[in-house]
């Protein structure tokens, strides 16, 4: 199928790309939007590129975190073209992300705006407790990864407000990190994943899972999950009660995957 027919405008300044009426949709990488226009699932009055806005490209580094614009592409985290305030953490999940055609084109913000349940930056940055900067009328505002997305496709993002950065805090020397991702096939969107955050210097202490038809579930007592005073066959049941999952099975075994990743009982991936 073909999209219905729409208009095309390329944004040079963030003020451009802030200025929108109804049916007016922002695109950078359109990996996500344009697969749905084709099958009519979503229509636009009229696209705005935004990938070449000169502030959704910037990359700013501070002592404490690393802001990468929302146009920031999957392959530029995957080929080191970016800082990586996480030492290789970002740069292996990045790598995970479907398949290269993909990765070259689309886009950390877009991934985040489209907000697919079971998309990697959406829980990748949930477990690095990420900050999502979005701009609009009454200028920025920040709002954390954990809240971002309130559910399948839906967002904090208010009308006529654009994401337009992602803060990732730098962890601790010592920091650990895990993160797991059940697929058919290489290049799928994940069917259970969780992550894991040791940072003792900084503490912080997070266990998060994905791909569960919504929002990440971030779980309670993460020190109790990391150190096994609390299996991930108990936390897991009782922290997804109510969710309309047929089994928590493959959320269990990717909770204790990520887990020994983040231990170092096996080597790091996707």
């Amino acid at each position: 199928m073909k999209a219905a027919a729409f208009d095309f405008d390329r944004a040079d300044t963030l003020a451009e790309a802030l200025v929108s009426e109804t049916g007016d949709k922002p695109v950078a990488g359109n990996q996500s939007l344009g697969p749905m226009m084709n099958l009519r699932l979503v229509r636009a009055r009229r696209l705005i590129d935004i990938a070449t806005v000169p502030e959704l490209r910037a990359i700013v580094e501070t002592p404490e975190y690393v802001r990468f614009g929302a146009a920031t592409t999957h392959a530029e985290v995957e080929d080191g073209e970016t800082p990586d305030p996480t030492s290789g953490w970002m740069r292996a999940a990045a790598s995970n992300i479907a398949h290269r055609a993909v990765r070259n084109r689309g886009t950390m913000g877009g991934s985040l705006a489209h907000a697919d349940p079971a998309a990697d930056w959406v829980i990748v940055l949930t477990g690095l407790e990420a900050t999502v900067v979005v701009a609009g009328p009454d200028g920025e505002r920040r709002i954390p990864m954990a809240d971002f997305m309130t559910g399948p496709y839906t967002t904090a993002l208010g009308d006529n407000e654009l994401l337009v950065a992602v803060e990732v805090p730098r962890p601790g020397p010592a920091a650990r990190w895990g993160y797991w991702k059940f697929m058919r096939q290489v290049g799928e969107f994940a069917k259970a994943s969780a992550t894991v955050l040791i940072d003792p210097e900084n503490g912080r202490h997070l266990c998060a899972l994905g791909a569960l038809g919504g929002p990440p579930v971030v779980l309670p007592d993460p020190l109790a999950i990391i150190e096994r005073r609390v299996s991930a066959a108990d936390i897991v049941p009782s922290a997804l009660a109510g969710r309309p999952l047929q089994s928590f099975a493959m959320h269990v075994a990717a909770l204790e995957r990520a887990l020994a990743r983040a231990l170092g009982e096996e080597e790091d991936g996707a």
